[in-house]
């Protein structure tokens, strides 16, 4: 089918159309006009007054397929993805069998070639993540894997940290890994603080985090190599991967969409899907979050998307999983309740700089290109309510709330996916 985008704001941060509002035609998945007054020709469907942008990237997406199909698939996965706004995923490793060789990743390539959404492989770091023996990480990226990674299993052997990032080094590669002491955290179930004392909760402390942070950066500066420290959560993280820039490592960072949104006191309530990992912080930490994502120390926003059945969730918050679902939410959610953030900035966190990152293919609204394209509108209030949920899992505290930022749909290797709602 062919759209014509009527009267649309156009944000597209380095495009030549960036904050203009134009007419935009799309014919098999090629964007063919941009300009005023185009004419709809036959069979042409007209959506009118959206605001268009180049589609959304998120890293480090749990797809759970293989083998934990019971949570999400990959087809309810990137049909949430689609809800979102999200056009490119980025998966990680922890499947079964594990992404950790070119089989498991051309069974992600061949089976979402046909789907809206484009899932790229985050290679497992170590043999079944176990963090004993790397893998052969050459092989994966020679067969599309774009980083490597144990996933929500963090590194916690050096060794086997250092050689990774040297293994890196002879194809530009990026390592990825998310602080989390576990010997620190013990058996921690939220943030240590205030919040967890007065709850009677066992708490993770900033040390869990923070002194991986250190060790990683350490590491990077030692091997020269490139480091992605996912989803930082403290003010001391921020402070050390300021540093580790300024003294020009290779370092980049990212934080999870939650930790920006929410505090530890939100879990007050022994709310479950409030229960993430990184835990949520306390307010001076939400504070250098946005501070970091504002001077560049921070490089882009992560939904964190993880599903856990009902009885994974439906639990005493102590015995509760880490995690919540977040791809339909968590571009909404920063229009909600990140004020402090302009279209133009969200886009580049969402959008530009996980693709540079990253070394995926750059995406603008221009004509002669394929339409790569999330469709908003940014003033625009809904309800998310628990029956336009599309993953398999309904693991989130966002239930029956009342955001701010519509997704109209992605438009995407020539499909089109709206939303029921426009």
């Amino acid at each position: 089918m062919d759209f014509l985008f009527k009267n649309a704001t156009l944000i597209d941060p380095g495009g030549e159309h960036h904050q203009k509002t134009l007419d935009v035609l799309v014919k098999d998945g090629i964007i063919t006009e941009i300009k005023k007054n185009i004419k709809a020709g036959k069979g042409v469907r007209v959506l009118k007054n959206l605001h268009l942008a180049p589609g959304l990237v998120d890293v480090g997406t749990q797809v759970c397929d293989p083998g934990y199909e019971q949570r999400e698939d990959l087809e309810s996965v990137t049909a949430a993805a689609a809800a979102g706004g999200f056009t490119q995923l980025l998966a990680q490793p922890n499947t079964s069998p594990y992404i950790q060789s070119k089989s498991e990743i051309r069974y992600l390539q061949s089976n979402t070639a046909d789907l809206p959404v484009d899932v790229r492989a985050i290679g497992a770091l170590s043999v079944d993540t176990k963090g004993e023996n790397i893998t052969e990480m050459s092989d994966m990226h020679a067969a599309g894997a774009v980083a490597f990674s144990d996933g929500k299993k963090s590194v916690q052997s050096s060794g086997l940290m250092l050689r990774a990032l040297q293994y890196v080094k002879a194809f530009d590669g990026i390592v990825l890994n998310a602080p989390h002491d576990r010997e620190i955290a013990g058996k921690g179930q939220m943030h240590e603080g205030y919040v967890s004392t007065t709850l009677g909760l066992k708490g993770i402390p900033a040390l869990a985090e923070e002194a991986m942070v250190r060790r990683d950066l350490a590491l990077a500066e030692y091997t020269d190599s490139r480091l992605h420290i996912s989803n930082i959560s403290t003010r001391g993280a921020v402070k050390a991967v300021k540093e580790a820039k300024k003294k020009g490592l290779k370092v980049t960072a990212s934080v999870a969409v939650m930790n920006l949104v929410f505090t530890d006191a939100d879990a007050a309530t022994f709310d479950s899907n409030y229960k993430v990992l990184p835990p949520l912080r306390e307010k001076s930490d939400r504070k250098a979050l946005i501070k970091g994502l504002k001077n560049g120390t921070i490089d882009f926003i992560s939904s964190n998307h993880t599903p856990w059945e009902a009885e994974h969730k439906m639990l005493e918050f102590s015995y509760a999983d880490f995690g919540v679902i977040s791809l339909q939410t968590a571009f909404s959610l920063c229009l909600t309740h990140l004020p402090e953030f302009s279209l133009e900035e969200l886009l580049r966190y969402w959008s530009q700089r996980p693709r540079e990152i990253f070394h995926l293919s750059p995406a603008h609204i221009r004509v002669n290109h394929s339409a790569e394209i999330t469709a908003f509108s940014p003033s625009k209030k809904f309800t998310f309510e628990a029956k336009d949920i599309q993953s398999k899992s309904k693991n989130s505290p966002l239930i029956g709330k009342t955001l701010q930022g519509e997704i109209h749909g992605i438009f995407h290797k020539n499909h089109a996916v709206t939303s029921h709602k426009s």
